[in-house]
Parts: structure tokens; sequence; C-alpha cells
């Protein structure tokens, strides 16, 4: 077999040797053969292995498609997240101090969404393989919270009874203070017989709420989940950030960011992540374009104590980004948008005299992106805080701090 000697790793994880060929579980400066099929090596032989190469920690990890980085060491994880964000500054002529990394520790995800599907013999539930949609059961998984991974057997049940053997359900589960939170889709036709065997489940299996295809089957408890002072209990599948420590770090980063500014837009606010903590002493204008997610986190700020005020206006803001007017009075913007960043909204901020925002991104090339419309209008990117709270995984989380020189 031809030896090829892997160079780089690619945006998701995988080796690229010259061709350029993509080689999984791979790292630079090994020497590999395989099988090509097209640009892909597939079965995959180590012939000479990288001083970062390490012992997976999890057993699933070769056929689980969950992790692409458990075969590198924690400090080459560390680096190349680095260097994923300082090549995305770069490549818009961007320089900023990029601060030592923040990683969530194992077994510490607070959500999963499995894959469920019956067999002969009952039902089964994991990950879907590596570049497969086959299920792999993950019993030992290294990521998950133990509350999380105990929903294993709960989905399960539920593909028993709610899915044929055709299908398959994608069964999101999320821990909360007082239960485990069950959001199912791809279900059955919710009918009279299947809601009330859905809801005897709920109460047998002791979960805190458990949704169909977006419609509340059944709630024991609200699905609390922390925001600083206030509980709030997210719709059913709401974005959460991955890990509490995760979302500690960028909440840290973001509370750094807007300093003491009395007056704060949280634009693309979810539920209240950054919002209600905020709120303890600034107050706090969140627009987001779910309403459902607006009214937890209007619920939540109300049910608390010791917060200053709160609106909420719910906004498409790729479509309506707010204008340089609408935020004439605002001394800080908090922008969490999705993946595709937040391109319109950065064009109206750039416009602006907002003294201090606070980035965090999902996407360290649309951020870069963005990033640069603001420094070319006046903006100084103070500094970059990489989280990595999807541990194992190719994908990186970034905070940032721009101000406005006055």
């Amino acid at each position: 077999m031809t030896e090829h000697k892997i160079i780089r790793l690619g945006h998701h994880g995988d080796g690229i040797a010259d061709g350029p060929l993509y080689a999984p579980i791979t790292l630079p400066g090994e020497v590999v053969t395989g099988t090509t099929d097209g640009q892909t090596l597939h079965d995959v032989r180590i012939v000479q292995p990288s001083d970062d190469r390490v012992a997976p920690p999890c057993r699933h990890f070769k056929s689980c498609g969950g992790c692409q980085l458990q075969h590198a060491s924690d400090g080459f994880v560390a680096d190349w997240k680095l260097g994923v964000v300082r090549q995305a500054l770069e490549a818009h002529g961007l320089e900023t101090d990029l601060r030592p990394i923040i990683t969530s520790p194992s077994m510490s995800r607070r959500r999963a969404t499995f894959s469920a599907k019956r067999t002969k013999k009952g039902a089964m539930a994991g990950f879907h393989g590596r570049a497969s949609d086959v299920v792999i059961e993950v019993p030992d998984c290294q990521l998950l919270q133990l509350e999380v991974l105990a929903g294993l057997p709960i989905a399960e049940k539920l593909a028993v009874v709610g899915t044929s053997r055709k299908a398959a359900l994608a069964v999101t589960i999320t821990s909360s203070r007082y239960g485990l939170d069950v959001a199912v889709q791809n279900g059955k036709p919710l009918d009279g017989p299947l809601q009330q065997e859905l809801a005897q489940l709920c109460d047998q299996l002791g979960l805190a709420r458990l949704s169909w295809d977006g419609d509340v089957i059944a709630m024991r408890n609200p699905p609390h989940q922390q925001f600083g002072k206030a509980q709030v209990t997210p719709p059913p599948g709401a974005f959460l950030q991955a890990t509490h420590e995760g979302e500690a770090a960028l909440l840290a980063a973001v509370k750094e960011a807007v300093a003491d500014a009395d007056h704060v837009a949280d634009l693309f606010a979810g539920c209240g992540t950054f919002s209600l903590p905020l709120a303890e002493h600034a107050s706090v204008h969140a627009v987001e374009g779910e309403a459902e997610m607006l009214t937890a986190l209007d619920h939540g700020w109300r049910m608390a104590e010791g917060l200053k005020p709160v609106t909420t206006a719910t906004r498409d803001l790729y479509r309506r980004p707010m204008l340089p007017d609408e935020l004439a009075k605002t001394q800080a913007v908090v922008l969490d948008p999705p993946r595709a960043g937040a391109e319109r909204q950065v064009a109206e901020l750039a416009k602006t005299s907002v003294p201090k925002i606070a980035y965090v991104s999902c996407n360290p090339v649309t951020f870069a992106r963005d990033a640069h419309v603001l420094v070319m209008a006046g903006y100084v990117l103070d500094w970059v805080q990489v989280v990595d709270q999807f541990r194992w995984s190719s994908h990186v989380e970034l905070a940032a701090c721009f101000t406005k020189p006055t």
C-alpha cells in the first residue's frame, strides 16, 4: 500500500495528506496507509504515530461518531482549536490577545440527542456511527453527565411505543434541576392512545417533562435551568449551552466585556443565558426571534428577586436587525448568533457609537468575518476567550470583547 504523510487537520478533525486526501483519526506528522476511495482514506493503518497520539479514553470511540479527537492529547487539541481561531482571524488581517482555552471536563455534557430504534428483541439507543446511519450503543460514553447517560434506556422505551422498525426517534435528553427533560422528534403521529401511553411513561420513568414533536405530553416538574438568580423553564428542545462549565466561562467573559454598563442589549438572547445574570447589575433589553424563548425568559425574570428591569422583543434579527437609532442609549451589546453569524446586525452596529460589544460565537469563520467589519468601523478587538465545551470534537466556541475608543 502507498504511504501518506498527514500534513494538517481539517476543520472537521480529519487528517489531511497531499491530494488532498482525508484520513479520519489521524494526526499531523503521522505516516499512514489505507484504501483510497475518492478523496477519503479508509481502513487507515498508522505506520508512524505522532507523539501527540494517546489511547482514547472511551471504549466506543472507534465506532461512535460522537467524538473526532479522542486519539489526540489534550494539549494538542487545545493548541489546534486556538489555531483554528487564529487562522480565521488572520484570514481577515486581524490580531488580538488569544487567551488560554477553557475546556469542559469529561462527563459534563448536560444534553444529548440519541437515535432510538426498535429491534426484533426490543429497542436500542445511542449515537450514529462514524460517517454512518448505524446506531451505536454507548453505555460508557465519557462525554455525558451520568444523569443524561441514564436517558438511554428511557429512549429505548420511547422507541418501543413511538416508532416503527423502519424509522428512528431523535430523543433529546436534558438534565434539569428537577429531573430529565425529554423531547422527542420523528415519532408516530400523536393520537389519543399514544398520548395516554406516553403520559403514563412520563410518570413511571419519573421525567420532569416529556414532549412529542413539539407538543408537551406531561410535565411532572418544571425542568428549570438556572440563569443567575432566575429559574427558567425553556421550551422543549430550546437551545442551551452544552455544559455548565462552558456556560460559566462564556458568561464570565461576557460580564468582563460589558463591564460597568448600565443598559445592555442582548441580541439573539435565547432563554436568557446572558440577559438574566446581567440583569443583576444592569437593565437589559433582550431580543430573540423565537417568542417561546422570550416568554420563558420573561417568566424567569418576573419570578426572580433582586433583578433590574428586563424588557423583551420578538424580532428576526437576520431580516430586521436593530438599527443605530434604536441602540442610541445602549451602553453595551451582547451578540450570541447561530453559526451563520450576525452579518446584517453587525453592519448596523458598525454605524453606532455603542462603547462595548461582547460577541459569543460557535463559528470562528463567521465571527472573524463580522469582527473585520467592526474593526474597520473603528472598534478594537481587545481579546478573544476560546471555550471548548464540546470536548474531543472539532467544534470551537469563543467570546470576544470589542470596544470603541471615545
